[in-house]
């Protein structure tokens, strides 16, 4: 379904006809008893700005303005399902409105599987501070006590029979409800929720599935222009000379945007667009060439950076036993998003509208302010969901285009990236590499561990500066500043290891841009951290589940272990993890075939064994994770960014390979439900056991160690004959 996005603003919608809003605003910094407050770069820890977020209509429906936003994952309908049993209201009848920046509160980027374990928190103590001023204002009206009433299906209620039955819409009076939650507002326990932990139908689904469902690839605005980049080879490279005339009979029709090394071009028709991106020659110059992809490992190595020690316990080189040591490698990987990004922006004289399928509205909203050279205040970012995201891909980029391009041209401007844009010019999770030592003890017990991880940062997302912005760097901007972050997460493992040594150093340069990818270097440390501890299972003639078990105190650790134990048998894999060391709880059970011949690894079944406290809606929970399962496959037998020294050569499916439907196995998912337990963000967590768990049912099955990602048919051959 496309169609025009309307200019309604937040004061708008709050004063929309026949409204009753409950205005909540709140200065609490954290949740009582749950969660830490979301840090950055995930958000503002206070939120005393936001005027609002619920309202309640005449009819007795609940609009939820809530900062975080839909990425697939089925957060939509898990924040409606916390909002309806905490407010006692119908779940059909709560509306979730996401990401707008004049009609959400600022709550940072939807990232870091914080959605509802931080996210969530603000919106659950409103709602549950609503339904106890509505109960106040019921008793105020009847002149009864407070405590004779509760509240069920929209509605005050007497404790004592139906006689009293006040729908919430006649108990707020015409205007509006302004109070603070305070920090003793009671929230309901787990045990009273009717619509938690029910598997509800996520509500995006039916729509996503017939066809009519609004991707921002789907927007339309009246009047706009259809527009393409036309992309340099690598960063560094200026557009020396524009060849108009190879054009030809588009010229008339099209017009070229060219500042530095930002080129694009517009036209009426996006047909004519497409073609002329395809058609316009333009002189490259300049730009370090990038290295050859086999020298990335000396790459990683020769970088300058910045040591951090993550953890440092007892004397490492005081351990006595048996010592093994291995390095493991990971590439650079793209998002592979299927549908390319797209975003699309109205800049006039006194504002600017940018539609965007962002991970963080408000972020992008002052990057592109400080593109244009505008103030903050005039920029409004609509958020409307892209066709897949896993971190930062390209829709930020594409919408930040778009706005120089309407800035230049003084009409809408739709900019849609090709297949080809996408995959070469969409921020990268990070290559890494790891160095690892341990020392067995004579009870063949891990005795020492040492970790030597190196990494570019995991963060190049807008942060309210132009050269986070691809569009700020073609135009001339330098890079930005390294933000050292993501790179240290799950370095450290959770296993009882008395003597440990764990440094990451954090490279302030990168030969592609690099950003968040799911799990950033969750994904990675996780790889190298569980292949070898298999390593050592196996060097100690332990059976490897056992072996983890026998280092590991905390009993929800040992309790997704156990609950894939019956899965694993010989020829098979495992790994565990516990997502950043205090997040969900994964233990992995991989059975593969592999050919021998040929080198392929071809998946035949999983077991996932997963805690993340309360389960909000279990089936939603398991889709979650069997992307996750799907994802985390994909990264470890096929996706790696090719590059060569003009530029990156992964350019399509053919040059940068995802998992095919055909080739997803079997996925069996045990949900460890702990509805006394803070919810623990779901998002990334099983990506990050996929990698090891396959590398370690290859060794199970064949004795061949692969310690590079990806798992290729080449480099299974190639462990075979080592």
């Amino acid at each position: 379904m496309s169609g025009a996005a309307t200019s309604l603003g937040r004061r708008d919608f709050l004063a929309g006809a026949s409204a009753l809003i409950v205005a909540i605003g709140t200065t609490r910094e954290a949740a009582i008893g749950e969660r830490p407050s979301e840090t950055s770069p995930f958000g503002t820890a206070t939120y005393a700005n936001a005027d609002s977020w619920l309202a309640l209509d005449a009819n007795g429906n609940v609009t939820v303005s809530w900062g975080k936003v839909e990425q697939g994952t089925g957060i939509e309908t898990a924040i409606a399902q916390i909002v309806a049993d905490e407010l006692d209201v119908p779940f059909d009848s709560v509306r979730v409105l996401q990401g707008d920046t004049d009609r959400t509160p600022d709550q940072g980027y939807t990232a870091g599987s914080q959605s509802l374990s931080a996210g969530a928190i603000p919106v659950r103590r409103a709602a549950a501070f609503v339904r106890v001023t509505l109960i106040q204002i019921a008793a105020q009206r009847l002149n009864v006590s407070a405590d004779t009433l509760t509240t069920r299906d929209g509605a005050v209620v007497s404790k004592a029979g139906p006689q009293v039955h006040l729908r919430y819409a006649e108990l707020v009076p015409s205007g509006r409800v302004n109070r603070i939650v305070p920090d003793d507002v009671v929230l309901k326990p787990v045990s009273a929720y009717q619509v938690v932990r029910k598997s509800i139908p996520r509500v995006d689904i039916p729509a996503k599935l017939d066809g009519s469902y609004r991707y921002v690839q789907n927007v339309r605005i009246p009047g706009m222009m259809h527009a393409r980049m036309v992309h340099p080879q690598r960063l560094g490279q200026v557009a020396r000379a524009i060849d108009g005339a190879s054009l030809g009979d588009l010229r008339s029709r099209v017009r070229v945007v060219h500042k530095n090394a930002f080129v694009a071009v517009v036209a009426q028709r996006e047909w004519d667009a497409v073609q002329a991106a395809k058609l316009l020659k333009v002189t490259w110059a300049g730009g370090a060439p990038l290295p050859a992809e086999n020298q990335l490992d000396a790459v990683l190595r020769a970088s300058a950076g910045r040591d951090d020690v993550v953890l440092n316990k007892g004397n490492v080189s005081s351990a006595s036993g048996k010592t093994l040591r291995a390095t493991y490698h990971w590439p650079f990987q793209s998002h592979g998003s299927i549908g390319p990004s797209c975003g699309l922006a109205d800049v006039r004289e006194t504002s600017v509208t940018i539609w965007s399928g962002t991970e963080g509205s408000f972020f992008l909203k002052r990057s592109i302010a400080a593109l244009l050279g505008r103030s903050p205040d005039q920029v409004v970012v609509r958020w409307v969901e892209g066709s897949g995201a896993y971190g930062h891909n390209g829709a930020d980029d594409a919408a930040a285009a778009a706005a120089i391009v309407s800035q230049e041209i003084g009409k809408p401007v739709r900019m849609q990236w090709m297949r080809y844009d996408e995959t070469a010019w969409d921020p990268k999770g990070p290559a890494m590499l790891f160095d690892l030592e341990a020392v067995l003890d004579a009870d063949g017990r891990i005795g020492a561990w040492s970790f030597h991880g190196r990494s570019p940062t995991h963060v190049g997302r807008p942060n309210g500066t132009a050269a986070t912005l691809l569009a700020g760097r073609l135009t001339g901007l330098g890079p930005p500043t390294p933000f050292f972050v993501g790179g240290d997460r799950n370095a450290a493992t959770n296993y009882d290891i008395p003597k440990q040594h764990i440094v990451l150093t954090n490279l302030t340069s990168s030969p592609l841009r690099p950003s968040s990818l799911r799990g950033l270097g969750g994904t990675a440390n996780t790889f190298a951290n569980e292949s070898f501890v298999d390593e050592l299972a196996h060097a100690a003639g332990a059976d490897p589940i056992a072996f983890r078990m026998r280092h590991l105190s905390d009993p929800r650790a040992q309790a997704v272990l156990e609950a894939v134990r019956p899965a694993y048998a010989a020829g098979r894999g495992v790994a565990f993890v516990r997502y950043e060391n205090v997040n969900a709880y994964v233990a992995a059970v991989v059975d593969l075939d592999v050919d021998r011949s040929s080198g392929a690894i071809a998946l035949r079944h999983v077991w996932i064994a997963h805690d993340c406290g309360l389960v909000v809606n279990p089936n939603g929970l398991r889709n979650q994770i069997e992307g996750n399962v799907i994802q985390g496959s994909s990264r470890a037998l096929r996706e790696r960014v090719r590059f060569a020294p003009a530029g990156v050569t992964s350019v399509d499916w053919m040059t940068y390979p995802i998992l095919r439907f055909s080739e997803v196995p079997e996925i069996d998912v045990t949900l460890v439900d702990r509805p006394d337990q803070p919810i623990m963000g779901a998002g990334e967590a099983t990506t990050t056991v996929m990698a090891p768990a396959i590398a370690n049912a290859v060794f199970a099955q064949t004795g061949a160690r692969l310690r590079d990602v990806p798992f290729t048919p080449d480099a299974v051959k190639a462990a075979l004959l080592r």
